[in-house]
């Protein structure tokens, strides 16, 4: 742990703390202080003026990232009858209904992302207990519920994220890899800022955008001044 520690130091040392950073700096500034051997993910973190313990405050849904995030999605999907052939169509890694409730029940989890038509939902919510610790269990705010289940696929293959707002008012969402271009990180960092301003709640007051963080897996957080960004 250590060695990890002082890599992590030593790259800590070429980021001003008390720095907002345009958001091009930020992002190179982020790969540059990666401490990895692997292809790290790139995430953004949001800190929000909101309170979540508040119904109307809540944020959570879904959003595509126009360059994906460089990690394919295993997706299965729950439906029957003619809805079957269009996930297989689609690209679903899996397609059933009970044969799939029963593996999961069973402790089987070889999947990213679960897509379910509504006719299937009464059958799915019985692994609630199971999904819903994990973030897998489908949601019509996140368009993984839906009789649309070829979009459903299609947008989760291409690159869909999934934000929801923590307990701190905290959204962490990844947006790429160290391998990509810098241009591509900064798309798609901000189609992801640009909808958190969308889902501003109405009820939240003060300061709505108050830290926006990039960060590396294991690496330092990088401060990203919010005047920065703007739609390309």
């Amino acid at each position: 742990m250590a060695k990890k520690s002082k890599k992590f130091l030593e790259a800590a040392k070429l980021v001003d703390r008390t720095k907002a950073y345009d958001v091009a700096e930020a992002i190179e500034l982020a790969k540059k202080t990666s401490t990895v051997k692997f292809d790290a993910t790139v995430e953004a973190a949001f800190r929000l003026g909101v309170d979540p313990k508040k119904a109307d405050q809540q944020i959570r849904g879904a959003v595509v990232l126009p360059n994906g995030t460089g990690k394919t999605q295993r997706v299965l999907v729950f439906a029957k009858g003619e809805k079957v052939k269009e996930a297989e169509a689609a690209g679903a890694d899996y397609v059933g209904d009970a044969e799939y409730i029963n593996k999961i029940q069973q402790g089987w989890f070889e999947f990213d992302v679960i897509v379910a038509t509504p006719d299937m939902m009464g059958e799915v919510g019985k692994l609630g207990r199971v999904l819903g610790p994990k973030g897998l269990m489908p949601n019509p705010k996140t368009g993984t519920v839906t009789f649309d289940v070829t979009r459903a696929v299609n947008e989760i293959k291409a690159g869909k994220v999934e934000y929801r707002v923590d307990k701190a008012g905290n959204i962490h969402v990844p947006i790429g890899k160290v391998s990509f271009e810098d241009q591509k990180l900064i798309e798609n960092f901000t189609t992801i800022f640009e909808t958190m301003l969308k889902v501003k709640p109405s009820a939240a007051k003060g300061t709505y955008m108050k830290n926006v963080t990039v960060s590396t897996t294991m690496g330092p957080g990088v401060k990203v001044d919010p005047a920065t960004v703007s739609a390309k």
